[in-house]
C-alpha cells in the first residue's frame, strides 16, 4: 500500500518538542538505511501535535516509554519499551523508534489504534492498552 493511503486512517498523535527535534535528525540521518521507518517516522511527526514535555500526557507512547499494544494480526498483546536505534535489543523488549512498530506506536494514546505495515508489507492493526511513562529521558 502507497505510503499516503496510511495518512488518510490515522489517528491524531502527540509528540513532545525535545523529541521531535531529536528524531527528526535521526531519521533524516538513517533515510539511507532504513528508508521505509524514516520515511514514515517524519510522516509522523509531520502531522502530530508538538506540545513542550512539560505538557506532554502521561498516557501518550513517547522515547522510552513501555507501551503494552495488541497486534490484531495474532490477536497477541506484547509489552515494550520505546528506544534509540542503538539501544535495541528485542530479545530484551527493547525496540527502536526506527522500526515499523516503533514508528507506528510514538505519539498514540491508551485506547488508540493504528493501521501499519509490517516488514512483509502487510497491514496490521495496532491497538495500545497501557503506557506507562519514562522515568528519565537521557538526551
Amino acid at each position: 500500500m502507497p505510503l499516503q493511503a496510511y495518512a488518510v486512517a490515522r489517528p491524531c498523535i502527540v509528540m513532545a518538542e525535545t523529541e521531535v527535534e531529536r528524531l527528526s535528525i535521526l531519521a533524516a540521518q538513517m533515510e539511507r538505511a532504513a528508508p521505509l521507518a524514516a520515511e514514515m517516522l517524519l510522516q509522523e511527526i509531520d502531522r502530530a501535535e508538538i506540545r513542550p514535555d512539560a505538557d506532554m500526557p502521561s498516557h501518550v507512547v513517547r522515547m522510552r516509554s513501555t507501551v503494552r499494544f495488541e497486534d490484531d494480526a495474532n490477536g497477541m498483546a506484547r509489552s515494550v519499551l520505546l528506544v534509540y536505534p542503538k539501544e535495541a535489543d528485542i530479545a530484551a523488549g527493547k525496540i527502536s523508534v526506527l522500526s515499523l512498530v516503533g514508528a507506528g506506536l510514538i505519539g498514540l494514546s491508551v485506547g488508540q489504534e493504528i493501521q501499519w505495515p509490517d516488514r512483509g508489507g502487510q497491514d496490521r492493526l495496532l491497538r495500545i492498552l497501557k503506557v506507562e511513562p519514562p522515568g528519565r529521558l537521557v538526551f
